[in-house]
């Protein structure tokens, strides 16, 4: 059963409801620099990335989103904190999006300014409460970062936005720790029906964050949590994407891109199975049609082991064979295995 959350929209992307778990990003560049700043977006849009986050560092970053936007083809989301003007000139330059933390935005005064900007311009923002950042009058109360202190602190920030008839939110809880990120996020989840944005943060390196985010972002969207997800990484933001994809495909919630399998290698293996599937693996990952390709080690168990893939290729010593939803089309030499199963796949995309 999903979370019954109530939709919203970020520019023309729908988030919440019944609509597709949106698949969101963050740019590591600096907003300023315009021209890396939309290379970058656009290589994140051609991996499926349907929502961007910048960081908005002053003014010039601020005034950097006009320009930014008009070469971008998905909405764009400005990243505040502490200072109220940021939000004000990011609306102004034709953001979609707001993440701030009320609390940290300065006095009502100012807070009330950027919720009539955004009422205005009909522009969501998103509270985003962070383990590391909470109130120490908070953390007093709790005697530290905990789950139900997380979620105190988000509510009290919903409630500053709902005594402003403010209702266009989205949520988020992240922390470095799975167990205590799945906790917070669940006991959000029966208190609000806001759409909510999933994710593990500061979850380390490129393997360790992979891990994590699986972990903790499949437990919560199995579950029915999570209607924007984001996998944080320290390292290039359109791996943030594909991992995204790949775990939504785990859970049969999105279908996007080519869905490789391989077996274990063993020692019936006469193929380097292991640089085989790598390489495959970093030739396929810019198709974006739904296809399950296989990559198998034994020519005598593969096909019949990957038959639900719809095409493989299983090794052999100096041969292998390549096949089609289960069954062999043709033995090709070893060293032709990659490049006959890559122009399967791209014939495959014409059709």
């Amino acid at each position: 059963m999903r979370h019954k959350s109530r939709v919203i929209k970020v520019g023309t992307v729908p988030v919440g409801g019944e609509h597709p778990v949106v698949v969101q990003s963050m740019t590591s560049t600096d907003t300023r620099d315009i021209e890396r700043t939309v290379k970058q977006i656009q290589q994140m849009e051609a991996a499926g990335c349907e929502l961007v986050r910048v960081a908005v560092v002053d003014e010039e970053a601020a005034r950097a989103l006009a320009r930014i936007k008009k070469k971008i083809n998905i909405p764009l989301i400005a990243d505040i904190h502490f200072d109220h003007r940021l939000a004000l000139k990011s609306l102004e330059a034709g953001a979609d999006g707001l993440r701030i933390n009320p609390g940290n935005i300065g006095e009502e005064k100012k807070l009330r300014e950027v919720v009539k900007a955004c009422s205005e311009k009909k522009t969501p923002i998103r509270i985003g409460v962070n383990a590391g950042s909470l109130d120490k009058r908070i953390l007093e109360k709790f005697g530290g970062i905990s789950a139900p202190a997380m979620v105190e602190s988000a509510l009290e920030n919903v409630k500053l936005l709902e005594d402003m008839d403010f209702h266009e939110i989205k949520l988020s809880l992240k922390a470095s720790s799975v167990m205590l990120t799945v906790e917070a996020y669940r006991l959000l989840a029966a208190e609000v029906d806001y759409p909510l944005h999933v994710g593990i943060t500061e979850a380390g390196t490129k393997d360790r964050a992979l891990i994590k985010s699986a972990l903790g972002i499949g437990m919560l969207l199995y579950e029915g949590i999570g209607d924007t997800i984001r996998v944080s990484l320290t390292a290039d933001p359109v791996d943030e994407v594909w991992a995204a994809y790949e775990i939504l495909r785990s859970l049969g919630l999105r279908r996007r891109g080519i869905e490789l399998i391989s077996c274990p290698s063993c020692g019936r293996c006469e193929i380097d199975l292991i640089e085989t599937a790598e390489e495959v693996d970093r030739k396929i990952r810019h198709y974006q049609q739904n296809l399950k390709v296989a990559v198998m080690g034994c020519v005598v168990n593969g096909p019949g082991e990957a038959r639900e893939a719809d095409l493989g290729i299983a090794g052999g010593r100096g041969f292998g064979l390549l096949f089609k939803n289960g069954e062999i089309i043709k033995k090709v030499p070893e060293s032709e295995l990659v490049a006959v199963l890559l122009r399967e796949i791209e014939d495959s995309s014409k059709k």
